[in-house]
């Protein structure tokens, strides 16, 4: 768990923006103990980070850039595929000077752009500021395991973070309830689309690429689930296949540089992974 914030300005950052920016920082420093980051750029953004090592503890301290250094990411999660994803993208000519899987982000969209949340497996939000184009991109994971939540600030202004009350940070975010919807909250303990439990605030919807340019603002939903299946497959082989990609998809999230475990309830499901974990390591669990 990390944690990321920053503030998108096209008019220009400002001297209280980056105060802020490092206030944002404090407040979710509990979901990264390890280490912090700051940049600004005068021209555009301020971008803030509170780092949880798991991957590359000696050089994956962000913001991470590009070999020119002209534009940036800042991630909170890990992107599980990023082993597959560096060697696609040493073989297109990008260069890698860390072993952090937050890297393969910033050459990814140098490489495919706007496509890139699809090259991706892994539980992630993260935000790329790219210079040259003054734009803002801010991208959360298929379903939404990683939070991003974001305020407008003014016309143009957006304010994002990992936690809500990161956003209380700048002095125009007012804690308001959100009355329309605290009904819907107490019957379900969620609220469904953007919107949260507080007035004017906003989550990025799960599977969703929003990107801000010359202060005009685009979202994307990048992907949805697919909910039908054909009949014609027997239900045997849908069981088989389903076996097969939970098997993969525990053994993408073993890849770590400091101690796995795995939380057991007891029930089926988390014992069930325990089991898995298992089978890909050689030493007990955790």
């Amino acid at each position: 768990m990390c944690g990321i914030c920053g503030i998108y300005s096209p008019e220009g950052v400002a001297t209280a923006d980056e105060g802020i920016v490092r206030r944002m920082m404090q407040l979710l420093k509990h979901r990264g103990p390890d280490g912090d980051g700051f940049w600004s750029s005068r021209s555009g953004a301020v971008l803030g980070h509170r780092r949880l090592a798991i991957i590359d503890l000696a050089t994956g301290d962000q913001p991470l850039f590009n070999e020119t250094g002209d534009i940036g990411v800042i991630l909170n999660g890990e992107i599980y595929n990023y082993r597959e994803l560096r060697q696609e993208l040493v073989a297109f000519g990008h260069s890698f000077r860390t072993m952090s899987d937050t890297e393969v982000l910033v050459h990814g969209y140098e490489q495919w752009g706007y496509d890139l949340p699809t090259h991706l497996r892994g539980m992630f939000s993260f935000a790329i500021w790219d210079e040259p184009r003054k734009r803002m991109v801010l991208v959360r994971d298929r379903f939404g395991v990683k939070p991003l939540y974001y305020a407008r600030v003014g016309p143009k202004d957006l304010i994002f973070a990992s936690e809500i009350k990161a956003l209380f940070a700048h002095p125009e975010i007012q804690r308001q309830l959100n009355s329309a919807r605290l009904t819907e909250y107490l019957m379900f303990r969620t609220i469904a689309g953007e919107e949260t439990l507080f007035e004017n605030i906003y989550e990025l919807t799960p599977g969703t690429i929003m990107v801000l340019q010359d202060g005009e603002t685009t979202t994307t939903r990048y992907w949805a689930p697919e909910l039908t299946r054909s009949n014609a497959e027997p239900l045997s082989s849908v069981v088989e296949r389903g076996n097969e990609l939970l098997e993969k998809a525990i053994e993408a999230r073993l890849v770590s540089d400091v101690p796995l475990g795995t939380i057991t309830s007891g029930g089926l499901d988390s014992s069930l992974v325990s089991a898995i974990a298992a089978r890909f390591v050689d030493h007990p669990i955790d």
